[in-house]
């Protein structure tokens, strides 16, 4: 039987373990939010009218969906959500505090015309 000491060591540690790795990734989480091409500003500044699809893929990426209209021209939609958490008052291994969570989402439609230039760009962007 294990001693009662020693469980609570291991018990203890693999919390901590657990706790570290979900702060990484977190933090790994959001410096790729923070580097992410895929944003208002980007679209306003990068995207034109007459744009090829590969100038607007090495701008944006790639899309998350590809479609076509009724005309059989492409349509190209970038969906990204996401989710803000703040806490406060929290340790590295116990969260106590208050924490508040807040959501952003951003959709970009670009419509390509028969030459696969763009001929219109669309936009939503909201947070809540």
């Amino acid at each position: 039987m294990i001693p009662r000491t020693l469980f609570r060591l291991t018990v203890v540690t693999a919390l901590v373990c657990v706790g570290c790795e979900a702060t990484y990734h977190a933090r790994e989480t959001q410096r790729g939010l923070d580097g992410d091409r895929l944003t208002v500003g980007t679209v306003q500044r990068e995207i034109r009218k007459g744009m090829s699809s590969a100038a607007v893929a090495e701008a944006l990426g790639s899309p998350n969906v590809v479609s076509t209209d009724e005309h059989g021209r492409e349509v190209w939609i970038y969906d990204k959500t996401a989710t803000d958490v703040v806490v406060s008052g929290s340790s590295w291994f116990v969260s106590a505090g208050a924490s508040s969570r807040s959501q952003r989402t951003l959709t970009i439609i670009i419509k390509y015309d028969d030459d696969g230039r763009v001929r219109d760009v669309a936009y939503h962007s909201s947070r809540f």
